[in-house]
């Protein structure tokens, strides 16, 4: 009876947990893993908790692309992650980018440096009956490829950090992906605001160390820096 208790006290865990396995592009979503590099939690569906370890910036399975393909799109389009099964935490959405370096491609490149910049992010409605989260529940999540880029390969990384345990430090769940891409189009615009991963946040930023249910948050100001706009 005990060890039957103990399943479903860990299975209800990781149906509680999830993962970004399949991107979605070119207005279909591709099998999992295809071209989005596999990650840790890839059967676990656990989180990243530590935002100073290496697994912060794509918490990947092993070194590598682990086989991922890459797909070309174009910019200004359409792009996204399936969650699996779904986003079942309340907390804040955001995607990233990373131009890849000359001489190297999205598959080979580890993303590494100050490259990383902001080009969405979703935090909460709020309301005097308290916080209500977008993203919570959703089986995809998408965003814009910003129109201005230069045309190359880069790395696209989507983060979900649940705020559900984040009272204390530490206490934040980050589930996170990486895709890799060669953008074609777009312009000669430079992003800024560029950061890298790990590095860009503290496990004390307000966005990361909050209460989400009380005393009901008045405000709520996402980690890391401002959207990248053309």
């Amino acid at each position: 009876m005990k060890l039957t208790v103990a399943f479903l006290t860990l299975l209800s865990a990781v149906q509680a947990h999830y993962t970004f396995p399949a991107l979605i592009a070119n207005g279909a979503a591709t099998d999992k893993w295809e071209y989005v590099r596999k990650t840790t939690n890839y059967q676990s569906n656990g989180p990243v908790t530590d935002v100073n370890s290496q697994q912060f910036r794509c918490y990947q399975l092993a070194p590598g692309n682990e086989g991922a393909k890459t797909m070309t799109v174009a910019a200004g389009s359409t792009v996204g992650f399936t969650a699996d099964a779904s986003v079942s935490h309340p907390g804040v959405l955001q995607f990233y980018m990373a131009k890849v370096p000359a001489g190297q491609t999205a598959d080979s490149w580890d993303g590494s440096g100050a490259v990383w910049f902001k080009i969405f992010s979703q935090g909460p409605n709020i309301g005097a009956g308290g916080l209500t989260w977008p993203s919570q529940g959703a089986s995809q999540v998408t965003t814009k490829i910003p129109s201005c880029i230069p045309a190359g390969d880069y790395l696209l990384r989507v983060e979900h950090i649940a705020l559900h345990s984040a009272s204390a430090a530490g206490g934040a769940q980050s589930y996170i992906s990486c895709a890799q891409l060669t953008v074609t189009g777009g312009g000669n615009k430079t992003p800024t605001n560029l950061v890298s991963f790990p590095g860009a946040y503290k496990a004390t930023d307000p966005g990361l160390m909050i209460n989400i249910y009380y005393p009901v948050p008045t405000s709520y100001t996402a980690p890391g820096p401002e959207v990248f706009s053309c």
